[in-house]
Parts: structure tokens; sequence; C-alpha cells
């Protein structure tokens, strides 16, 4: 039996990630821990079944991954592609056939992968720099985005958390009430 490794932020910090940034950093690590969690044993039938107007676990985990994607674009100082902008609008469909929770696992875990070597790219000296958010150009700071992308994702994979659990006690023919 191997024992768990400890919560993201006590492993220490990330290599080549800029120390303001390990925060940030653990957040996103611990984000992949609970999309694997949330996954765990989740019959591919309950994936992206929802419960009342909660949203489907698959919906959280590619929410996670293209808000993650957006929100380090504009931290970039770049605008949103069109590919972004159509996958944005697709989140809520299982597609056809309907994504497995093994490729959603995966997507996740490279969507993190990319924002951590995008992390790792950022110099501490520009956290500061303002950018500006969606057609508005909200104002924002690469730290804020940055922080508030760590936030989003460990929010949605902690939903996605929360709705497994809620979907697997409903599927056992318990109710419900939302």
């Amino acid at each position: 039996m191997s024992t768990p490794l400890p919560e993201a932020w006590l492993r220490g910090p990330v290599p080549g990630i800029p120390a303001l940034l390990n925060p940030a950093a653990h957040a996103l690590q611990h984000a992949v821990d609970d999309a694997a969690q949330a996954l765990a044993g989740l019959p591919q039938a309950l994936l992206w079944r929802r419960l009342g107007d909660a949203a489907s676990v698959g919906y959280h985990l590619r929410h996670l991954i293209g808000a993650l994607d957006r929100l380090l674009t504009y931290a970039g100082g770049e605008s949103l592609t069109a590919a972004q902008l159509q996958a944005m609008a697709a989140e809520a469909e299982p597609g056809d056939p309907p994504a497995s929770a093994e490729r959603l696992l995966s997507d996740v875990n490279a969507a993190i992968d990319r924002a951590l070597e995008q992390l790792r790219g950022i110099p501490e000296s520009t956290l500061l720099d303002a950018r500006g958010v969606g057609r508005r150009h909200a104002p924002s700071t690469v730290i804020g985005l940055i922080f508030h992308a760590a936030e989003h994702s460990a929010r949605h994979a902690g939903q996605a958390i929360s709705t497994a659990k809620l979907l697997r006690i409903a599927d056992r023919g318990s109710r419900i009430d939302l």
C-alpha cells in the first residue's frame, strides 16, 4: 500500500517556478489531484449527468481547462483566439462520443502542465504589469490573473468532487434535494 502524497503546498517549491508564483503552482497541482479524486471510479454514465441546475462533472473539468488557458492568455498580454472562443462555447457539451474520464483527466493534466510551463517563463519583475481582460479590457495585473487562474481551477476541481459525490449518492437511489 503506497503512502499518499502530502497536499501540493507541502511538497516544496515547484522546480523552475518563481518564488512568488509557487502558491499558484501549488493550487494548480492540487487541482490535478482533486480532478483525479473526482473521476476515480466515476461511471461514464454519470460523467456528463446533471443534477437539477448543477453543472456536470465533465463541464467543471472542461471549464477548468478552458478558463485556465484563457486567463493565462490574458496574463501573457494576448487576446483570445477564435479557437479559444469556440472551445468555451462547447465546454458543457460531452462530445460525440462523450469524452471519457480518462480523456478529461489527461486533458486536465496537460492544461496544468502547460500552465506551469508558462509560469516558469514569467519574470517576477512583470507581476504587477497591467493587463486587460476580455473585450472590455477590464483592469487586472499579471499576478492578479495568475492568482485568479489558480483559485478558479481549484474551485472547479472542488465542484467536480462534490458533484461526483452527489451523483454517486443519487445513482444508488438515495434522494437528493437541490
